[in-house]
């Protein structure tokens, strides 16, 4: 499916989304070759891919097992949405207090910022509901001020002025009937590795700030369900078979 839904997946970015989505992101050589098997990528490819991906420091190799470089392990937790708490109507605000910034200082800071489902109110100004169990890493702790306050105004139109809500939800029921429509291994790989992209883009709002028929939670629980099934199928590949 190659069209701007499900754009192609290289060699090295299949690499990838096997140990991003793998517990712990360890694999032997055995088990990354055979499941690129199935999702369509030859031997030869992978190989190549493994040899780039540790002279680009992208995976660290111990004898035969490749494992995601710490650069990549930090990447691995935006796999993993936060923990949620109970919504009682407060907002969480971030306003950066440094000024005099590098341009990719504050690249950077907006990327973080992103990753953290928050959204940008006005200049240096950040907010989200606080719904969500936050862990503020030190770097965005020394730029900025956090703490909770209540807007004034309906909070649902907040949420659609901050994030383009129907146009995620669209996306997002584009890929539950996309992955409803499979039926062979390789095209079912490269929809859930956009769809997994998709997924870490999901706002994670209370459901009350919501449209109606929000697909987040059932795309999270088709990724899970997919996740177990590779964490079946490299057990299979372990004892010298395949579960399809």
């Amino acid at each position: 499916m190659d069209s701007p839904l499900v754009p192609p997946v290289s060699a090295r970015s299949a690499v990838l989304s096997l140990l991003l989505g793998a517990q712990p992101p360890t694999l032997n050589v055995r088990e990354i070759v055979g499941a690129m098997g199935l999702f369509g990528i030859s031997e030869s490819a992978t190989r190549v891919a493994l040899t780039r991906m540790v002279a680009g420091g992208d995976l660290l190799r111990h004898e035969s097992a490749y494992t995601l470089s710490e650069r990549l392990l930090r990447r691995q937790e935006q796999v993993e949405p936060p923990a949620r708490r109970r919504w009682s109507g407060s907002w969480e605000m971030a306003v950066v207090t440094t000024t005099g910034r590098a341009a990719a200082d504050r690249v950077a800071l907006r990327t973080e910022m992103t990753r953290h489902r928050i959204a940008e109110l006005r200049e240096g100004v950040w907010t989200r509901p606080a719904n969500l169990v936050h862990h503020w890493p030190d770097r965005l702790r020394e730029v900025s001020t956090f703490f909770e306050a209540r807007p004034d105004g309906e909070p649902a139109e907040l949420a659609a002025r901050l994030w383009n809500l129907d146009a995620w939800a669209t996306r997002g029921q584009a890929y539950l009937d996309a992955l409803a429509a499979v039926h062979d291994e390789p095209t079912r790989f490269v929809t859930m590795v956009a769809a997994v992209h998709h997924l870490q883009t999901d706002p994670l709002l209370p459901t009350e700030l919501l449209p109606a028929h929000w697909p987040g939670e059932r795309l999270a629980t088709i990724y899970a369900d997919y996740r177990a099934w590779l964490a079946a199928m490299r057990e299979d590949l372990r004892a010298g078979g395949f579960a399809r």
